[in-house]
């Protein structure tokens, strides 16, 4: 086993670590449990991802995940709008990263305009008025990032699909909807899940061995080179 293989896994067993340590705090309703752990998540996977040789978007997008993490610890308004708008950030490099040439689903993004069209219209008369726009916009730019994270394959796919439900759980808390029992504890499952499936899904593409040009492959099956 190489050194970048030894760091790789223990930078990834320290993260699942962490995501333990974090969801165990929530289920016990231990706070300074999970204000030491969240933070320390989105580091440890950008770390773990980079000795994999991750894209540095990749990087950078989990960095402003980290970003988010810690301001939305803070309970002031400020503070969630600043996080709010790290992980509009993230989003904004994941979308660059995931480019415009991955194969998406027509099917599925009309599905996803519609869930975004649903929750936006039904969250709205129940959101902060100074809320309500930039939750609005925050909410296309992360459906969008789902949607074409599903062009990576299944496990970007699950991954943007969780973010989504992750921060539609958050937007439904600040409505003041009902919700299930300790809500942070399926919001930071789904969103660690979330983010650990986007790199998962971003480093399986990287590692796909580059197609034969299609020259090639027409003389393999004819027997001849080119």
């Amino acid at each position: 086993m190489s050194a970048t293989t030894g760091w790789a896994r223990g930078l990834l067993a320290a993260f699942v670590v962490a995501v333990l340590a974090d969801l165990g705090s929530l289920a016990a309703g231990a706070d300074p449990g999970h204000t030491i752990a969240k933070p320390l998540l989105m580091p440890l996977l950008a770390a773990y991802a980079a000795v994999r040789g991750a894209p540095r978007l990749l990087v950078v997008a989990l960095l402003f995940g980290w970003g988010g993490d810690v301001f939305l610890l803070a309970d002031a308004d400020w503070a969630f709008l600043v996080g709010m708008g790290c992980f509009a950030a993230g989003h904004v490099c994941y979308l660059v990263l995931f480019g415009r040439g991955s194969r998406t689903s027509k099917v599925l993004g009309a599905g996803y305009a519609v869930a975004l069209l649903t929750t936006v219209a039904l969250l709205w008369p129940d959101l902060p008025a100074e809320l309500r726009i930039p939750v609005a916009g925050y909410s296309l730019l992360l459906t969008a990032m789902a949607f074409r994270a599903s062009g990576l394959g299944l496990y970007a796919g699950l991954g943007g699909a969780l973010f989504l439900l992750s921060d539609t759980l958050i937007a439904t808390g600040v409505a003041e909807w009902p919700q299930l029992p300790a809500p942070d504890f399926w919001i930071m499952l789904t969103y660690a899940a979330a983010q650990y499936l986007l790199v998962r899904g971003v480093l399986g593409r990287r590692q796909e061995p580059p197609a034969a040009p299609s020259a090639y492959r027409e003389g393999r099956t004819t027997g001849t080179t080119v």
